[in-house]
């Protein structure tokens, strides 16, 4: 890649990092639908597979539209090196369980998305793997939670769905200091609007199913880090469990890539008149935005983020009973668990991603009977403002 291109602004790179034209000379990226490649000769076959010989082998391990997939999110992120995985989670799991063996130790934040709290809390346990929760928002907590065989740190920020900002850069520093690597899921900030590997992470994954696709379309995942650590530990995990990404999704997500900016911008936008509409309205007792002055973690915010989110964390006073009326009496937004999507979605967190938990559990993480996570859409700003008026009212 030439220096003009590493010096792409993140607009020019989602268009036309890792493009790898064909002998047709195709301006959109081709779909090489194939499981495998054919060879000259055997020498050549022996030659590749000894990786004497550079080239595709099979598709489970590497293939040509999932390869500019992954060199665009290198792009983006800055990142030395990605592999592409079949979902967000097949991407949390792999870069949790390649990096560390029986015996030891990961500490991880207790907010967690419910899938993600349970390869750490339940999963990991069973192959000898120990793990401790903390309250992340607190670097106290992570220093406390340190053992001798403590060998990873994870965390969400901002967390699914409280909204929570964990301080990254002072995670990054004390896992350095003991010779640990820290993983974050940059979902939630997109990797618009927080730069992990610049504060100091290890490693990022991102389910790709949210904003970069961000029209409900397909599923997939991506882990980010340097190139000798997926050499050394993603490379062999990744060939021989299986969580490769199809081509067609990876071709999804690169036109996905292509619109990210301005569908990210747009949301978060909206997001904030949202939240700011929402937090003086008395049927709601309260809002998380990390854009607002009133965030919890709002220096943290300021720190580390580079814009708000595309998501509202909110308490409907009256509990289950009026958070379920709010949303079914919404007309645009529409009721569903997923996020960054061009439509706007809203979910009950206590009944669908955090069902699992106990009440315990998701008391700890401010999650109760009347807590709403709102992801913002593409549509009109006005409309999504009246749409929800006219459903407080309703409820």
């Amino acid at each position: 890649m030439s220096s003009k291109k590493r010096n792409w602004k993140p607009q020019t790179a989602l268009v036309h990092a890792g493009a790898l034209r064909s002998g047709f000379g195709e301006t959109s990226e081709a779909i090489y639908l194939t499981q495998g490649y054919v060879y000259e000769t055997a020498q050549a076959a022996e030659a590749r597979f000894k990786g004497e010989e550079p080239g595709f082998i099979y598709s489970r391990y590497a293939n040509p539209t999932v390869d500019m997939f992954e060199k665009r999110m290198c792009a983006l992120e800055g990142a030395e090196d990605a592999r592409a995985t079949a979902s967000g989670m097949a991407a949390v799991t792999a870069a949790l369980l390649c990096s560390v063996k029986a015996g030891d130790h990961i500490v991880a934040a207790r907010a967690l998305f419910g899938s993600c709290r349970w390869v750490v809390e339940t999963l990991a346990p069973r192959y000898g793997i120990e793990a401790t929760l903390v309250d992340g928002t607190n670097i106290a907590n992570w220093e406390k939670a340190v053992r001798p065989n403590t060998k990873l740190f994870f965390l969400e920020s901002p967390t699914n769905p409280t909204l929570e900002v964990v301080d990254i850069a002072a995670v990054a520093s004390l896992a350095n200091s003991i010779g640990a690597r820290l993983v974050v899921d940059n979902v939630f900030a997109t990797p618009l609007q927080q730069k992990p590997l610049q504060l100091g992470a290890h490693i990022v994954v991102y389910s790709a199913t949210k904003h970069i696709d961000g029209q409900g379309r397909c599923l997939g995942g991506v882990i980010l880090s340097d190139k000798k650590w997926i050499d050394e530990n993603l490379h062999d995990y990744f060939r021989h469990t299986g969580p490769s990404l199809s081509p067609f999704n990876a071709w999804t997500l690169l036109k996905g890539l292509e619109t990210l900016p301005l569908r990210v911008r747009q949301q978060t936008e909206s997001a904030g008149k949202i939240a700011d509409f929402l937090a003086e309205r008395p049927e709601i007792a309260r809002v998380i935005y990390p854009g607002r002055a009133d965030h919890p973690q709002a220096a943290i915010v300021k720190k580390q983020m580079s814009g708000g989110s595309t998501l509202i964390c909110l308490d409907v006073k009256g509990g289950k009973q009026a958070a379920f009326a709010l949303q079914n009496a919404l007309d645009i937004v529409l009721i569903s668990n997923n996020l960054g999507d061009a439509k706007s979605l809203i979910t009950h967190p206590a009944t669908t991603t955090h069902k699992n938990l106990s009440d315990e559990a998701r008391a700890e993480l401010g999650i109760g009977p009347g807590t709403l996570r709102l992801s913002v859409g593409l549509e009109d700003t006005d409309d999504l403002l009246e749409d929800i008026a006219q459903a407080l009212k309703a409820r």
